[in-house]
């Protein structure tokens, strides 16, 4: 499976899911969903996993504000190990 994502209105915040596996094809789509105001979260209860680029990306949005939820123990390892090899 690729990875699916979604974009929701809730409340005051966008929320952007991700669900399988993010690589960079996907990385400018999900730049293009996470374009606009106001706060954003990245929802990635359902990634199971992402390549470099991904990783990069996602951080790159948590660096500009996005609050990062649900990301299971693999990928908080890979976010984890990509802040300490920059």
């Amino acid at each position: 499976m690729d990875c699916w994502i979604g974009l929701a209105q809730e409340s005051q915040q966008r929320v952007v899911r991700l669900a399988g596996r993010l690589c960079e094809v996907q990385v400018p789509e999900l730049r293009r969903a996470c374009e606009g105001g106001g706060p954003l979260v990245l929802d990635l209860s359902d990634l199971l996993a992402v390549d470099a680029t991904g990783i990069e990306a996602i951080r790159s949005l948590q660096r500009a504000g996005a609050t990062l939820v649900g990301a299971n123990g693999y990928i908080q390892l890979k976010l984890a190990s990509a802040a300490v090899t920059r």
